[in-house]
């Protein structure tokens, strides 16, 4: 086997990790807000004990990634995929502690009934969840129009987010029983703008291969 081949096969396999990562991320932030709703403390304390096989996945593509710069010696563009796959690893593995910050939010709930049906905070999920899809698309596509979107879906998400602090603030003004539920579910719509944050992060990656030169989309 040639070394070029054996470098893309490597590749490969830390690209099929990163997609792999992925997937969980983005299921594992749909099933934490689908906790929330129904206040399911079983599922969420099924997500907190899930999240080690994400730290498990991560730690693979530390472990290939630093055996294909010491076997390979790769330069240009080919140790930028390699750099950027353990930046986009950090951050995937940031965004799953993040859904698990929400279902530790869900086990502080057990017994009580939300204060308010949830209309925005999954309307945030919902965009989160394909922020994380296009943007690993993003990284395997090499595609950096694709990349930029994930500056614009921030500034809706943040935009959710300080429409939920506004409402969560006026009800615990007319009923101060709320106060500490409310503080709660604020949180979760801040771990949420922070998970976009993150995803923002993997596109600002995805051009800095292709470029680079890194932008800052999350200003």
């Amino acid at each position: 086997m040639t070394q070029r081949k054996e470098f893309d096969l490597g590749l490969d396999e830390l690209k099929s990790h990163i997609v792999e990562m992925g997937k969980r991320v983005e299921k594992a932030i749909g099933d934490s807000m689908q906790a929330l709703e129904n206040v399911d403390v079983t599922e969420a304390k099924r997500l907190i004990a899930e999240d080690k096989e994400l730290n498990k996945i991560e730690d693979k593509i530390s472990e290939l990634g630093a055996k294909l710069i010491a076997t390979q010696q790769p330069v240009a563009k080919d140790l930028r995929r390699i750099l950027v796959a353990f930046k986009i690893a950090s951050d995937l593995e940031r965004m799953g502690d993040l859904s698990v910050d929400i279902a530790k939010a869900v086990v502080r709930l057990e017994g009580q009934v939300l204060i308010k049906p949830l209309i925005d905070l999954p309307r945030m999920a919902e965009i989160v969840q394909m922020m994380t899809r296009e943007s690993i698309q993003a990284f395997i596509q090499e595609n950096t129009d694709l990349a930029y979107k994930m500056a614009k879906d921030d500034d809706l998400v943040d935009a959710l987010y300080s429409q939920i602090i506004r409402e969560l603030f006026t009800i615990m003004m007319e009923n101060p029983k709320t106060i500490s539920q409310a503080n709660l579910l604020s949180f979760v719509g801040r771990y949420i703008e922070r998970f976009a944050d993150h995803a923002t992060n993997i596109g600002e990656c995805v051009v800095y291969l292709v470029t680079g030169s890194r932008p800052d989309l999350n200003s």
